[in-house]
């Protein structure tokens, strides 16, 4: 009992001593990331409201967004070597909060049905606004994920240095966190309450947040290091090779040969970003002795695994929505009940992860969260109800149970990616490794439109008083059965194979 008691005391103590002042402008930029969600319920039912988009193709917009998070190393590559008015990381962050401000404008426009915001059709400005915002976020989060791995004196012992990086990762995901916490309920009962274009108004606090932080505190800043062409020059290509094939997936093309490559344009896109990226972390691990990049190479993989499985989709909360009738208080209060446990189970954990192999807690993170889902698939078949249970009762208590290992998963890549930065490249090497997880995302997202394509999921869609989109969720019972399979035995097979059976 009492090393229980030193072990909680230790979990709950430890982050907040190993904070630094010098932390708070990369913990600002984070917080920021964090209370984003504050328009997340508004936005959710904005464009379940007055967006004609089906499951599938709100899903491949998703693996579009994540696309901007996958070319990092572009961002990362300028953070390191290209100051802007002699600035590597203020600078970055304002440019950041314009981007995000103008996406988020753009949807003030939209919502309030603005004038000079028709200048396309209301699914063309709300792709828009996202790219805008996610571009934003990129860059704030290039610039802060360099700071992270400048802000430890590196003139200790090597232990301590490592102890050091995994804290202040952790701080970073407990300012997400906070932020979340902080936000939840409100999105909620702002959505509730508010009309949507007032909601994303009060969300323009969100880049100034950012601004703030890098504002009010003196950063120390590396020197600018020489520019690698083959890293900056070829993800400038390889940017824009994404955008003409993003922009010829929704043309009409009477070439068959053409047609056929644009309509797979995001699985193109895909292979190639995983080939480029994979290259240029080649160029960096070479320096790297052979036994520290295997190890790098394995943990890698399993982290990719883990974080490239399917999910089911918007298709969950609209039937969530219209068969369940869960309004926006209520997914705000989840999201309220959410974030406290995701905190403190960020708090609680932290200590023990920080020690830990990262195969081993993706493993049980594996196991828990997919033992937790079951009783929403529960809800559709409608074992909950038999006993007497409420499907709010029901969602609320799985929502309890399953926060707390909410972003837990994230601590062993970025403690991994910390320790290993290069001196002189740490905002590239963050960045391509950034790069390569979010395109696990993506690959996640690919599956997820499959699914989504094979087991179909329909909300009605009303347009002129007539139903254009029948409402149907018959087939989203077999969709999360599916779903939940592939999520528990892909990334435990890879993990047993790479990481715990014996050669």
């Amino acid at each position: 009992m009492i090393n229980l008691k030193e072990t909680i005391k230790n979990s709950l103590i430890n982050p907040i001593k190993h904070f630094r002042l010098k932390y708070l402008p990369l913990l600002m930029v984070y917080f920021a990331y964090g209370a984003s969600g504050i328009s997340g319920v508004a936005e959710t039912f904005w464009v379940k409201e007055e967006l004609k988009l089906s499951a599938a193709a709100l899903v491949s917009l998703g693996v579009w967004l994540s696309i901007p998070w996958t070319i990092k190393m572009v961002f990362g590559q300028l953070v390191d070597s290209v100051p802007i008015f002699g600035s590597q990381r203020r600078a970055y962050v304002y440019i950041g909060a314009a981007f995000i401000a103008a996406g988020t404008i753009l949807l003030i426009g939209l919502a309030g049905d603005y004038s000079w915001a028709r200048f396309s059709s209301k699914e063309n400005v709300y792709i828009i606004s996202a790219f805008l915002s996610v571009i934003g976020f990129v860059i704030q989060d290039v610039t802060a994920d360099a700071m992270s791995t400048e802000v430890v004196d590196r003139n200790q012992p090597e232990e301590k240095v490592q102890e050091e990086l995994a804290y202040v990762q952790i701080l970073g995901r407990l300012a997400i966190s906070l932020a979340g916490v902080m936000v939840a309920g409100l999105s909620g009962w702002l959505a509730q309450v508010l009309p949507y274009v007032d909601v994303f108004k009060i969300s323009l606090i969100i880049p100034l947040i950012s601004i703030i932080g890098v504002t009010i505190v003196k950063l120390d800043t590396p020197k600018p290091t020489p520019i690698n062409c083959k890293i900056l020059c070829g993800g400038l290509a390889f940017a824009v090779f994404v955008i003409l094939m993003g922009y010829g997936q929704y043309q009409t093309w009477h070439n068959k040969i053409i047609a056929f490559l644009f309509k797979y344009s995001q699985e193109i896109v895909f292979l190639v970003s995983l080939g480029v990226i994979v290259y240029m972390l080649s160029l960096i691990l070479k320096d790297i002795d052979e036994k520290t990049r295997n190890f790098i190479v394995k943990t890698a993989i399993v982290i990719f695994v883990y974080r490239a499985m399917p999910s089911v989709g918007p298709g969950l909360q609209w039937w969530e929505i219209d068969v369940l009738h869960f309004d926006k208080a209520f997914f705000g209060t989840l999201a309220q009940i959410g974030a406290i446990l995701s905190i403190l189970g960020m708090w609680l954990f932290s200590d023990y992860i920080a020690k830990k192999p990262a195969h081993y807690t993706l493993l049980w993170l594996t196991l828990v969260t997919t033992i937790l889902f079951l009783p929403i698939i529960g809800l559709y078949y409608g074992i909950p109800q038999s006993l007497g249970l409420s499907p709010k009762t029901v969602a609320v208590i799985d929502t309890a149970l399953e926060s707390p290992f909410a972003q837990l998963s994230m601590i062993p890549l970025l403690t991994l990616i910390a320790i290993y930065a290069p001196e002189g490249k740490r905002a590239t090497w963050f960045a391509l490794m950034a790069s390569l997880m979010n395109l696990a995302l993506t690959a996640g997202g690919l599956l997820t439109k499959y699914l989504n394509e094979i087991f179909v999921v329909s909300r009605k869609v009303v347009e002129n008083g007539h139903v254009i989109i029948p409402q149907d969720y018959s087939k989203l019972g077999i969709l999360m059965i599916v779903v939940t399979v592939l999520n528990v035995t892909i990334p435990t097979v890879t993990i047993y194979y790479l990481m715990i059976r014996k050669k």
